[in-house]
C-alpha cells in the first residue's frame, strides 16, 4: 500500500511531512478502493480482522461521540470500543478530535458509522499515517524494498513461528496485493482519462474566438492568449511551466462573470491565480478542479455560456470559411507558391490529388512506437499528417452542420469512445521491414499517377500482408488513407473497389479505425450502399462493420442514413430470378447479404441503432435471414439477434416472427460460434414465459443440456448455462432438464470455472433445487460444499444466485445440517453486511429456510455476535425487497422466546409500525407475519397500538392478495387481544370485511378471521354489560 500512495497518489508539494491528498478524481479513485478493501476485509478475513495493529492509526475526525451506538462505550467528548486488545487496551478510542483505531474490524466498523463521510475519514486516516504498513505490522515490513518482499515474507515465515506471527504474514501478503491492485488500478484509470496537446486546444480557441464578441447570442465577450509567442511544438507556455505539462495560459470574458485566467495543460484545464497586480506575471497555483476541456469549464463558470451553448445552433453561410479551414489553405498557398481558387479544388468525379504534391514530403515518423499513451499520439499523429498533407476538400462533415459544441467535444476528446484499447507496439529501435518502405513507394503513385496507374498500384498494395500492423500503419504514415477515401468519391468502380478492398483489411486496426471516422470516410461507404453494383455494396458493407465497433462511428452510420440502406441489403436474398440462373445470382444475393447482416450486427450494440433497425423493418428479413442453411450467413444474422433481444420491444417482435424456432434448430450445428449466438439469443430472451415454453416444445432444451459437456469453449459454456438458467425459471423445462441430467453436469461446472459461468451454473441450480428431487441430486452429488465456497465471493450477480441456491438446499434437512457444518449460516448473515441490496435481500432470504430447518435454530441465532442487531437495524432500509426479506427473517428469529425478547430489546416494534403505510404487498405480507409473531412477547401487543400500526394493517384486507388476508387476519388475531387495538379495528371497519373472510376456503385465513371477530366481540359484550351494570 506504501508503493501506491506514494508514486500513485497526488499529493500536495508542501513536503513529506505535512503534504496532504489533493483533491483530484485519481486520489478519490483510490480511496475508494481502499475503502472497499477495509469494508469487506472483516467479513472475508473475520480472523485477521481481530488482529491488534503495533502502533494505532491515528487521525484527526469530525464524527462526533453520538454517533457511536452499540458496541462503545461513549460520553460527550471520548468513545472507547468494547472490544479491547489482551491488555485491556480499547482498539478504537476518540478523544474529540484525535481519534485512535488498531484493528481492521473497527476500521470497518467506524467507516460503516461515518456512512457518507467515508471518503472524508480515510483521507484523513492516509494524510495522518503517511507509512501505514509500519504501524500495521511494525518496522521490520517498512524496510522491505518493493522488488523483494515476497521473499522476505517467506523467509520470516520460516524464521518466526507461531500462530500472531502467521496471522502477521497473512496481512501483509493481503496489503502487497491491495498494493498492486492500486498500482494497476491507478494505471487503468490513468489509460482512460483524457489528456490535451497543444493542437487540439489551439483549434478549441480559435473555434470560440470565432464565435466571441460584443451581442446577446455569442458565447464569449473575449478569448485570447496572455502570450503571443509560440514555441516550435505549439505550446506558450515558459518552458519552466512545460515540463509541468502546462501549454498556454488564456484570459477569457464571458458575459455574466468576472474575467477567468485558465491554463491549458495536457491533464486538462484549470483556473490559475490569474495575473498580478505588480508585474503582470501569472500566478500558475491552481484554483480550481481539472476540466477535461475548455468548454466543460466555461460551462461551469459561466450560466450564460452554458445557455448559448446548449440552445443555439451556430451555422456558416456558404460564403463564410471557417477559420481553421482557411489556415489550411493559406498554408498550401505557401507551399505551392500559387493562390488556390474554388475552380482549382478537385471536382466530385475526378480522381486528384493535387494537393499531394503540392504539400511537403513526409518522411516516415516512428514516434508512435515510443508513446507510452495511445491516445496523446493519436491526436498528435492525426494533427501533423494533417499539417503536412493537408485535409480533405471533399464532401465530409463540416462545422456548418450541427452544433459548435459537439464540434469543439469532438476535437478535444474521444472519451465517448472506451471500447478500444490502445494495442501493444513495437520497440523504438525495431527495424522496419522492406513492406514499409514498399508500400510508400506505391502510395506515393497513387497520389500522382494516372488512372491505370492507381489501378496497378491498388492491387500492387492488395498483395502485401495487410493484416500485419506494419503495412496498415505505413499506409497511415505516409498520407495513404485520405488517398484510398478520395478514391470511394469517383465515379471509378474500379478504383472504389481496390479502394475497399484495403480499407476492408486495414480496418481491423483501431487506431486506423478511428483515423476513417475522423477523414469522413463512413459517409461515404454509407452512399456507395445505393450503389448498382453488388461487389461494391458487399465491400462497403464489411468495411462499415470493422469500422463500427465504437460509439462515434456507430452514431455516424445512423446519423447518414446508414441503417436503413444495411437493412435494405438484407432483402436482397429475397429477389431470386429464373431457376436456371439462380445459382450464380443467388450466390451474390446471400452475400450482399451477409455483408449487410456484418455491418447490422456491429452497429446493433448501440440502443439508439436498435430503434433504428427495428424501425427500418430489420426484424421480418433478419427472420427470413434465419432459415438459410448458409452458416457464413447465420452467424451475423444470429449475432444481430443476440445484440438487439436485449430491448423487451424486440424480444416481443422475434416471439410474433417464430424465430425461436430456428435458433433452436441452429443449436445441434457443428458451428460453436453459431451454437454460442444462438445460446445466447434464447438466454435473452427466456426472460418470458411463451419464450420458455417455445424452446422446450421446438426441443431445445436437449441440445442445450449437451452442449453442458463442452467445458474448453468458455464463451459457448457461458452462453449455453445463460440459457439454461432463464430457461430454469419455468418447472416443465426443469422436469426436462433433469431427465437429460443436466443438474450433475451443473453441480460439476461449480469449480474451476471463470465468474460469468458460475453466475450462470449458480443461478440455474437455484431455480432447479425449488425442487425435492433435485435438492436431493444437488446433496448427492457434492454440491453444497462448493455453493457455501462461493458465498465468500466479491461478485454481485453471483452472490445473488449463491445465496438464493443454498437458501434452496436448506429447505431439505440432511442439506442443513451439511450448510451447518460448513458455516454457511454465518456466511450467509456476513452477507447482510454487503453494501448490494440486492444481495442483502437475498441473503436475508436465504436464511429464512436455515433458521427454520435448523436443529436448535435459536442457539445457533444467538451465537452470531451482533447478528440480532443488524436484522433490525436493516428495516431502516429504503429498499423494499430488503425489508420484505427482513420481515420474513424476523418472523422466523422470533419464533425462539429469547431471540424475540433480544430483537425487542433492539426497537423491532416501533421499527415495524413506521413500515406499516406500505402498498407493496409483498412487504405487507411478510411485515404482517412479522407483527403476528412479535406480538407473543411482553407488551408488544400495546406497544404496536401505540406506535399507530393496526389502522393501517387492517387496510391490508383490502387487497386483492388471498397471501396478504391471511397474514393480516393472523397478525390482527394477535393484536386484538389487547383492548384498545380492538377499538382501533372496530373504527377502522375491519368486522365486516373480517366477516366476509370467514367464508374462505383457506382454514387458517378462517381462523384467524373468526378469532378476531370473536374478541371484538367480547370486548363490546364486556363494555355493554359494565354500561347496565
Amino acid at each position: 500500500m506504501g508503493v501506491a500512495l506514494t508514486r500513485s497518489a497526488q499529493w500536495t508539494a508542501a513536503g513529506y511531512g505535512t503534504g496532504t491528498l489533493e483533491i483530484t478524481p485519481l486520489n478519490e479513485e483510490i480511496l475508494k478502493e481502499i475503502i472497499v478493501f477495509v469494508e469487506h476485509f472483516i467479513y472475508k478475513y473475520p480472523l485477521e480482522a481481530k488482529f491488534v495493529f503495533v502502533e494505532p492509526l491515528e487521525w484527526n475526525t469530525d464524527l462526533k461521540p453520538s454517533a457511536f451506538q452499540s458496541g462503545y462505550f461513549f460520553s460527550e467528548t471520548t468513545v472507547e470500543s468494547q472490544e479491547v486488545d489482551k491488555n485491556g487496551q480499547p482498539l478504537l478510542f476518540l478523544s474529540v478530535p484525535k481519534i485512535k483505531v488498531r484493528s481492521f474490524g473497527q476500521l470497518a466498523c467506524l467507516l460503516s458509522i461515518a456512512k457518507d463521510t467515508k471518503l472524508k475519514e480515510a483521507q484523513a486516516c492516509i494524510e495522518g499515517n503517511r507509512d501505514p504498513v509500519v504501524k500495521i505490522l511494525g518496522s521490520k515490513f517498512g524496510e522491505m524494498k518493493e522488488d523483494s518482499i515476497a521473499l522476505n515474507i517467506l523467509n520470516k515465515i520460516k524464521a518466526d513461528d507461531g500462530h500472531e506471527n502467521e496471522i502477521k504474514m497473512k496481512i501483509a501478503i493481503l496489503l502487497k496485493e491491495l498494493d498492486l491492485h492500486l498500482l494497476n488500478h491507478t494505471l487503468k484509470y490513468i489509460s482512460l482519462q483524457i489528456s490535451l496537446n497543444p493542437v487540439t486546444v489551439k483549434k478549441d480557441i480559435e473555434l470560440l474566438q470565432s464565435f466571441s464578441g460584443k451581442g446577446e447570442k455569442t458565447v464569449l465577450e473575449s478569448i485570447e492568449y496572455t502570450s503571443d509567442y509560440e514555441f516550435s511544438n505549439g505550446c506558450r507556455a515558459p518552458p519552466w511551466r512545460q515540463i509541468h505539462g502546462e501549454m498556454c495560459y488564456v484570459l477569457v470574458k464571458p458575459h455574466d462573470v468576472e474575467v477567468l485566467c485558465i491554463t491549458c495543460s495536457t491533464e486538462g484545464v484549470f483556473l490559475n491565480g490569474g495575473k498580478t497586480d505588480d508585474e503582470g506575471d501569472i500566478d500558475y497555483e491552481r484554483k480550481s478542479e481539472v476540466y477535461k476541456d475548455l468548454v466543460t469549464l466555461l460551462k461551469e463558470k459561466s450560466a450564460i455560456f452554458s445557455e448559448n451553448m446548449s440552445k443555439q445552433e451556430f451555422t456558416f453561410n456558404e460564403e463564410q470559411k471557417n477559420p481553421i479551414e482557411e489556415k489550411q489553405i493559406k498554408e498550401k498557398e505557401a507551399v505551392s507558391g500559387k493562390v488556390i481558387t474554388s475552380s482549382d479544388r478537385p471536382k466530385k468525379n475526378e480522381i486528384s490529388f493535387v494537393k499531394t504534391h503540392m504539400a511537403k514530403r513526409l518522411e516516415p515518423s516512428l514516434n508512435w512506437r515510443t508513446k507510452v499513451d495511445f491516445k496523446i499520439h493519436k491526436s498528435s499523429a492525426k494533427d501533423s499528417q494533417e499539417e503536412k498533407h493537408g485535409r480533405l476538400e471533399k464532401t465530409r462533415p463540416s462545422l456548418s452542420h450541427g452544433k459548435i459544441e459537439e464540434t469543439i467535444s469532438e476535437s478535444s476528446s474521444e472519451s465517448e469512445e472506451d471500447e478500444e484499447q490502445p494495442d501493444h507496439r513495437q520497440e523504438a529501435n525495431a527495424d522496419l521491414p522492406s513492406e514499409y518502405w514498399q508500400i510508400q513507394k506505391l502510395v506515393k503513385y497513387l497520389k500522382g499517377g494516372n488512372q491505370t496507374a492507381t489501378v496497378i498500384a491498388l492491387c500492387s498494395m492488395k498483395d502485401f500482408n495487410l493484416a500485419q500492423e506494419t503495412c496498415q500503419l505505413a499506409i497511415r504514415d505516409v498520407g495513404g488513407l485520405e488517398v484510398l477515401i478520395n478514391l470511394l468519391d469517383t465515379d471509378e468502380v474500379k478504383c472504389k473497389i481496390g479502394s475497399l478492398k484495403i480499407l476492408k483489411e486495414i480496418s481491423h486496426n483501431p487506431q486506423i479505425r478511428r483515423n476513417i471516422v475522423d477523414l469522413g470516410g463512413l459517409p461515404i461507404m454509407v452512399s456507395i450502399l445505393d450503389s448498382s453494383y453488388k461487389s461494391l455494396k458487399c465491400l462497403a458493407a464489411e468495411t462499415i462493420a470493422n469500422v463500427a465497433k465504437f460509439k462515434r462511428a456507430r452514431r455516424a452510420v445512423r446519423q447518414h442514413g446508414g441503417i436503413n440502406k444495411l437493412v435494405a441489403l438484407l432483402d436482397c436474398a429475397q429477389n431470386s430470378t429464373e431457376p436456371a440462373q439462380s445459382s450464380l445470382y443467388e450466390t451474390r444475393d446471400v452475400e450482399v447479404a451477409r455483408c449487410g447482416a456484418l455491418a447490422l450486427w456491429s452497429c446493433s450494440k448501440s440502443h439508439s441503432n436498435k430503434e433504428a433497425i427495428r424501425k427500418a423493418g430489420g426484424i421480418p428479413l433478419l427472420a427470413q435471414l434465419l432459415k438459410t442453411s448458409h452458416e457464413n450467413m447465420l452467424i451475423p444474422v444470429v449475432g444481430t439477434l443476440q445484440e438487439c433481444a436485449s430491448e423487451e420491444n424486440y424480444r416481443a417482435a422475434i416471439k410474433a416472427e417464430k424465430i425461436i424456432e430456428n435458433l433452436v434448430k441452429n443449436l445441434n450445428s457443428e458451428n460453436e460460434q453459431l451454437q454460442e449466438h444462438c445460446a445466447m439469443a434464447i438466454y435473452q430472451c427466456a426472460e418470458d414465459e411463451e419464450t420458455r415454453d417455445l424452446v422446450r416444445l421446438h426441443g431445445g432444451l436437449k441440445p442445450l443440456a449437451n452442449l453442458l459437456n463442452n467445458t474448453k469453449n468458455k464463451e459457448l459454456l457461458a452462453a449455453v448455462t445463460g440459457a439454461i438458467w432463464k430457461c430454469s425459471i419455468s418447472k416443465e423445462n426443469v422436469i426436462k432438464f433433469r431427465e437429460y441430467k443436466a443438474i450433475e453436469t451443473l453441480v460439476g461446472l461449480l469449480t474451476d470455472q471463470p465468474e460469468e459461468v458460475l453466475v450462470n451454473v449458480v443461478g440455474a441450480l437455484g431455480e432447479c433445487c425449488q425442487e425435492h428431487e433435485n435438492r436431493v441430486i444437488v446433496r448427492r452429488c457434492g454440491g453444497i460444499q462448493p455453493l457455501v465456497n462461493l458465498l465468500v465471493g466479491i461478485n454481485q450477480a453471483l452472490l445473488v444466485n449463491v445465496t438464493k441456491a443454498v437458501g434452496a438446499c436448506a429447505v431439505e434437512p440432511e442439506s442443513m445440517v451439511i450448510i451447518d457444518r460448513l458455516d454457511g449460516v454465518r456466511l450467509l448473515w456476513s452477507l447482510l453486511k454487503n453494501p448490494h441490496p440486492d444481495v442483502k435481500a437475498s441473503a436475508a432470504w436465504a436464511l429464512c429456510p436455515c433458521i427454520e430447518n435448523a436443529k436448535d435454530a435459536g442457539e445457533m441465532v444467538r451465537s452470531f455476535v451482533g447478528g440480532l442487531e443488524l436484522v433490525v437495524n436493516l428495516l431502516k432500509s429504503d429498499n423494499k425487497e430488503v425489508l420484505a426479506s427482513v420481515c420474513a427473517a424476523i418472523t422466523n428469529i422470533a419464533k425462539d422466546q429469547e431471540n424475540l425478547a433480544v430483537i425487542t430489546d433492539h426497537g423491532v416494534v416501533p421499527l415495524l409500525s413506521k413500515l406499516a403505510n406500505t402498498n407493496n404487498d409483498k412487504l405487507r405480507r411478510h411485515l404482517a407475519e412479522a407483527v403476528s409473531r412479535c406480538c407473543m412477547w411482553g407488551r408488544n401487543r400495546v406497544a404496536f397500538g401505540e406506535h399507530r400500526a393496526v389502522a393501517p394493517l387492517v387496510r391490508y384486507l383490502k387487497s386483492n392478495d388471498t397471501n396478504v388476508h391471511r397474514a393480516t387476519a393472523q397478525a390482527l388475531y394477535q393484536l386484538s387481544e389487547d383492548a384498545d387495538n380492538c377499538i382501533t379495528m372496530h373504527e377502522n371497519g375491519a368486522v365486516k370485511m373480517l366477516l366476509d373472510m370467514v367464508g374462505s376456503p383457506d382454514q387458517e385465513l378462517q381462523e384467524a378471521a373468526a378469532g378476531c371477530i370473536s374478541n371484538i366481540r367480547r370486548l363490546a359484550l364486556a363494555t355493554e354489560k359494565a354500561r347496565y351494570s
